[in-house]
């Protein structure tokens, strides 16, 4: 039975998104100075160089990849500072000029970046989002239009949030949480969001939202007036990316609950994420070091968050962007499907019609080294030893800042969420029958690289549906087994029967692409209309070695008949 809890800070005039929201003005001043002083060790030549570079790249930027939300006259502008910089230069006091144009630079971006929680919009879009979500989802379950206004059925019925939600709320009322999601859609941030209020019983996460998201003139409305900060993964600029970390780090020292993928961006593959940036993440280390020199007790706790849906939205998108920078090919790129209304409705109401879940697993907390935490908070290391987080940051008993040593930590830190990732990442029919298929394909073709497999004729791949069940049963197996040592987490329809668990992969799969990435012909063989798109759900489960544990389960049968 889904529980939904209640707030565990009902007035949202107490949330700490609230109140940084109510100093924006002091809040960016506070980033301008944080990022003069990143900047104030280097020379004067370093500082004209950064200078230069950033100039260069903004008008590069404008006239390469220019986007609808951008400023108007906007080379324009940096074209200004670029002579303004010429002029500095040749001034006597060039290196304050410079200083003061680094500042300038500084507070546009700023203001780009920080966004606003407005209360009365919050409350217009909980109101909204529910009423928006509930509706769909009535109608579509029943495939009636007309049950539009029903009721019956609630969002937190397919929204699935499982793990340590009650540890999670007591974390946040004794210190400050930031979650760290996996990434597939445009859309997991509204559905995160979603969760965390109305599921989660939450104050309301600062989050990042990309710049481009902001095309759509509505959600832009929304984004910019719920707590988002926006980020630009065109500006690649050393003030840009330290205005951005400034930010971070700010706002998580200041006890603001924050919510970013860690990976960056969506996955392009299908797969669950490897490798994390290290940009945002160390300011989590950081801001915990800060905090403690400022005698602040309270303590940073991290959370990992593993998505998991039956089907994509953008999954076609995304799929051709990977094999285009994997394999260097001029793909044809379709659409992003995420650039529409028109999309996230036939989204969700695909979804909700199917009877689809989304599954959105918390890993277990822990502290900016990654150690275990407690309901109270207390960290244990690896031998479950009980740790002062502050021992960490000091050297000769006494508190110090050391760049190469908080690096090593966010690498740790980092290897235990992509850790998380994997061991608390719940698997799905769907995941299983097109990690079958597309591995029984792959056998096929055992010299062949995946650029040759995926431009074969689908039609002529097919199996029959016996030989198939067969191995889904093994792949059963070997999934609980991993499930039964915490390597990772199936649903009930996983360790049930084969033809079940394949009717349901399919059918959630399917109701969403035009192209079934499996199905079943009239010949009764498993077939597929889209290779590219069986490809990206499977990548979901390839990180686990799955096929080498079926085979292993094989050999041992083998031996057992013998």
């Amino acid at each position: 039975m889904a529980v939904v809890f209640p707030h565990t800070i009902p007035e949202i005039e107490s949330w700490p998104i609230f109140k940084l929201s109510q100093r924006r003005e002091a809040f960016i001043q506070s980033i301008i100075q944080g990022v003069t002083e990143e900047f104030s060790s280097k020379s004067a030549s370093e500082i004209e160089e950064i200078l230069s570079k950033t100039i260069f790249l903004e008008i590069k930027r404008c006239k390469e990849n220019p986007w609808k939300v951008d400023p108007r006259n906007e080379v324009k502008y940096w074209k200004s500072l670029r002579k303004e910089l010429e002029e500095n230069l040749r001034a006597e006091n060039s290196e304050e000029l410079n200083i003061t144009l680094l500042q300038r630079i500084t507070n546009r971006y700023s203001e780009e970046i920080v966004g606003n929680f407005k209360v009365r919009t919050f409350r217009l879009a909980r109101k909204a989002l529910t009423g928006i979500f509930r509706r769909l989802l009535n109608s579509a379950s029943g495939k009636n239009h007309r049950r539009l206004w029903g009721s019956q059925y609630q969002l937190y019925e397919r929204l699935l949030v499982k793990g340590p939600i009650d540890k999670v709320r007591t974390l946040s009322e004794n210190g400050t949480v930031i979650i760290v999601p996996t990434h597939f859609s445009n859309l997991d941030s509204i559905l995160i969001g979603y969760a965390i209020d109305g599921i989660m019983g939450l104050p309301a996460f600062h989050y990042g939202a990309g710049l481009n998201l902001y095309d759509l003139e509505l959600v832009a409305y929304f984004i910019n007036r719920l707590g988002a900060y926006k980020v630009d993964r065109r500006k690649k600029n050393p003030i840009y990316l330290t205005t951005l970390k400034t930010m971070s780090l700010n706002s998580i020292k200041d006890g603001v609950n924050t919510l970013f993928f860690p990976g960056g961006t969506r996955s392009r593959s299908g797969a669950l994420e490897k490798t994390l940036k290290m940009g945002l993440l160390g300011t989590v280390i950081e801001a915990q070091r800060k905090r403690l020199e400022d005698g602040e007790k309270k303590k940073i706790f991290v959370v990992p968050l593993i998505l998991s849906y039956h089907f994509v939205l953008e999954s076609k998108f995304m799929i051709e962007q990977h094999l285009k920078v994997i394999g260097q090919e001029q793909y044809l790129g379709s659409k992003d499907a995420a650039k529409s209304y028109k999309s996230y409705i036939k989204f969700l109401w695909d979804l909700f019609a199917q009877g689809s879940e989304i599954y959105m697993t918390l890993g277990e907390p822990m502290d900016v080294v990654g150690n275990h935490v407690d309901e109270h908070g207390e960290s244990f290391d690896r031998k479950d030893r009980s740790v002062e987080i502050d021992e960490y940051f000091k050297l000769d008993g006494k508190l110090d800042k050391n760049p190469q040593r908080e690096y090593v930590y966010t690498k740790i830190l980092a290897e235990k969420i992509v850790e998380s990732f994997h061991k608390d990442n719940t698997v799905l029919s769907s995941h299983v029958v097109a990690f079958t298929l597309f591995r029984m394909i792959l056998e096929k073709f055992p010299d062949e690289s995946i650029f040759n497999v995926l431009a074969h004729d689908a039609s002529k791949l097919t199996f029959d549906y016996d030989v198939f069940k067969e191995r889904i049963v093994l792949t059963q197996i070997a999934l609980e087994r991993m499930a039964e040592k915490s390597q990772l987490k199936i649903t009930e329809v996983l360790r049930g029967d084969p033809d079940h668990l394949i009717t349901t992969g399919i059918s959630n799969m399917g109701v969403y692409h035009s192209n079934n990435p499996v199905f079943i012909n009239d010949r009764n063989q498993i077939e597929t209309e889209d290779l590219k798109l069986l490809y990206y759900y499977h990548n979901r489960l390839d990180q686990y070695e799955l096929e080498k544990r079926v085979d292993r389960i094989l050999d041992k049968e083998k031996v057992e008949k013998e």
